[in-house]
């Protein structure tokens, strides 16, 4: 079994070899922002595109919460676009963050990254613009993927 290695830096320039995917939450409704999809947006476009993309065309795919979104962005690179929240604002339905839908996200998040034989990197997502708790996040990670042996990096921006 892995555990999870929490360092301090930037999620989207992880410094280890081999393949890499790099997972971060998206909303429901196709909002590109704010929190840790500006960090990804700003090193590679082609995410937002393809997120934008997914959205535009949800009546005939399969976007929708607890869904992933694998998009190539260098040779050993892949960004995982989860979408685990529900819209963008807290209100009388509690907070964005759904953590069913990271769960089955990260069902498919393993599944990928074990046929790339990848690591994952992330920030402590959902914990941010979509208000989760990491005493929530953290367990289901330990379970999904570090339990099956897949390498997980959990960054602290700086």
């Amino acid at each position: 079994m892995s555990e999870i290695t929490y360092v301090r830096g930037d999620a989207t320039v992880p410094s280890v070899k081999g393949v890499k995917v790099i997972a971060h939450l998206c909303n429901d409704i196709g909002g590109w922002g704010k929190g840790f999809v500006l960090a990804v947006s700003r090193r590679w476009p082609e995410p937002e595109k393809a997120y934008r993309a997914w959205h535009r065309d949800r009546a005939g795919n399969d976007f929708g919460l607890g869904a992933v979104q694998f998009v190539q962005v260098e040779p050993y690179v892949w960004v995982a676009n989860m979408v685990g929240q529900r819209g963008i604002r807290t209100g009388s339905k509690g907070v964005p963050v759904r953590y069913e839908a990271i769960d089955a996200a990260l069902r498919r998040l393993a599944d990928k990254a074990t046929e790339l034989g990848a690591s994952v990197h992330m920030p402590r997502m959902g914990c941010g613009p979509a208000g989760g708790k990491w005493s929530r996040v953290e367990p289901l990670i330990a379970e999904r993927l570090a339990r099956r042996g897949i390498p997980v990096t959990v960054y602290d921006h700086d």
